[in-house]
């Protein structure tokens, strides 16, 4: 298992955000189907184990620039909420532009 967790599986997260909408919905399904989907969501009772493995997860996709600034993050859950946080404002540019093109 520990092999298929630094396998990178699909691009890693650009620190523009450019990739964000595609990087969540990647992320979120290969979770689950490892069966850690629950790691990264509010009041979980994912045992610390597998909060380990998401994190082992979810670093390998990240870029260097994100890695190095969430370096100290050790709760997926508080990586993935900040993401969210730093992200979130680009989808209400993008998506809007997306619909009317």
């Amino acid at each position: 298992m520990a092999n298929n967790l630094t396998k990178c599986e699909f691009v890693a997260l650009q620190s523009s955000g450019n990739n964000d909408i595609s990087w969540v919905l990647d992320a979120e399904i290969h979770l689950d189907v490892m069966g850690l989907g629950d790691a990264i969501k509010n009041e979980n009772t994912t045992s610390s184990q597998n909060r380990a493995k998401t994190m082992i997860f979810l670093s390998c996709h990240l870029n260097e620039v994100l890695k190095i600034e969430y370096l100290t993050t050790k709760d997926p859950l508080v990586l993935w909420n900040n993401l969210k946080e730093r992200f979130d404002h680009l989808k209400m540019a993008i998506l809007p532009k997306v619909r009317y093109e």
